[in-house]
């Protein structure tokens, strides 16, 4: 069965081939999330003033605030897959420091409100508010990608089964141990793929740019720079696009302040222009280089094999109840980073595998996960990339990160 369409405004053809037999075994050995498509969720900009409401939220933050007549009430956010969800509940009966050592030990509430208007914005006046104790699906709560995962998950495999020993070995071990938690993860917190499952839909996006460049067409410099042509094109679209807007709002200009770098990467990789890049090294370092976000990024559903499998004789036990709600950092996973935490990952999957391979080629991968961000400033253990594979790896992740905002469909 080959699978063709197109991605990147059109420019880049998603050609791969795999039997039914090959998708029906990737699906039931790696099956994507359970996500709650066709389902109603609440939104309040959608309910009229006055009406009561049972919904289950997630609690973003609260504060203890006073009215105008001195008295106390909890002001709350809160979120669904619709957005955020402001609200208020007096305090009748103490209900203020009643609610309080809840709202410190659980994140996800069914609650009971009044919607009200006021100014134009809606928000909740809550009267009761219960913790939920059972396991619940992430996705029913928080903002996940739009697209089609199912096809998501059979690319990813399908340009994994492309990967030659050892890095086919090495990428289905990462897989084996991680694809629960993979397959849902966002890729950020915000700026891009900022959503459950973000990083696949990310990694996925790396993987047809490089094949672009290294498979597709026959010479990577020549992609590069078509690449970069539509970069232009799509940036003067922006600019006349601006230019023609009657409405007056700050404009968002996503391919600002890129071109100039782009060219600065393409000719720091024309240093390298004797060399072939090797496909393998960048397919199996894109799918590591923000592996470690699964640790750098914290959130309800997350849990956490990958400290365990990281730090197996650690004392875990800080973990084990911790109050988790919205996408936000890991208070340990921001310490180190998902840059360190990839090559960390890497090496040790490597070494748990045992698995056979040179020091120059996880000296190349771990190479290419400390410069994907390119440059010190942006984030990179390395000055610079070293490689032509360090510096592929760079290009198509600044242009996948980019491109995403500018989808209709995320």
């Amino acid at each position: 069965m080959s699978q063709s369409t197109s991605y990147f405004y059109d420019f880049i053809p998603i050609s791969f081939n795999v039997s039914q037999n090959e998708r029906d075994h990737i699906l039931a050995t790696y099956p994507p999330p359970s996500t709650p498509d066709g389902e109603t969720f609440f939104n309040i900009e959608q309910e009229t003033e006055g009406n009561m409401v049972d919904i289950r939220v997630v609690l973003n933050d609260f504060q203890v605030q006073v009215t105008k007549t001195n008295k106390n009430y909890l002001k709350m956010t809160f979120s669904n897959n619709n957005g955020v969800i402001q609200a208020k509940m007096w305090d009748n009966d103490g209900a203020v420091d009643a609610h309080l050592p809840i709202l410190e030990a659980y994140s996800v509430f069914d609650l009971k409100g009044k919607v009200d208007k006021f100014l134009g914005h809606k928000s909740l006046t809550i009267t009761k508010l219960i913790p939920c104790e059972e396991s619940i699906n992430p996705f029913s709560l928080l903002p996940y990608t739009n697209q089609d995962m199912e096809g998501l998950t059979v690319e990813l495999f399908a340009y994994i089964y492309e990967l030659h020993s050892p890095y086919q070995e090495i990428a289905l071990a990462a897989m084996n141990r991680f694809w629960k938690q993979f397959r849902i993860r966002p890729a950020a917190k915000g700026f891009h793929h900022n959503y459950l499952g973000g990083l696949l839909k990310h990694t996925v996006g790396l993987m047809r740019f490089a094949r672009y460049i290294t498979i597709q067409e026959k010479d990577p410099f020549q992609a590069t720079m078509k690449l970069i042509n539509v970069v232009e094109k799509a940036y003067k679209k922006e600019l006349w696009f601006h230019y023609e807007s009657t409405e007056n709002t700050k404009p968002q200009f996503v391919w600002k302040d890129t071109i100039d770098h782009l060219y600065r990467m393409l000719q720091g990789m024309m240093e390298y222009k004797e060399e072939i890049p090797n496909t393998d090294i960048i397919i199996t370092s894109i799918l590591f280089h923000d592996i470690g976000k699964l640790l750098e990024y914290d959130h309800a559903g997350k849990t956490f094999e990958d400290l365990t499998f990281l730090f197996p004789t650690a004392d875990s036990s800080e973990i084990n109840d911790r109050k988790q709600a919205g996408i936000t950092m890991d208070p340990l996973g921001v310490r180190i980073g998902h840059i360190p935490y990839g090559v960390l990952m890497l090496t040790k999957l490597i070494e748990a595998e045992d698995i056979s391979i040179s020091l120059t080629e996880i000296h190349q991968m771990a190479h290419c996960i400390l410069c994907h961000h390119g440059l010190p400033e942006w984030g990179s253990a390395i000055k610079k990339p070293q490689t032509i594979e360090g510096y592929i790896i760079h290009i198509v992740d600044f242009l996948d990160s980019r491109y995403e905002n500018t989808e209709t469909v995320k």
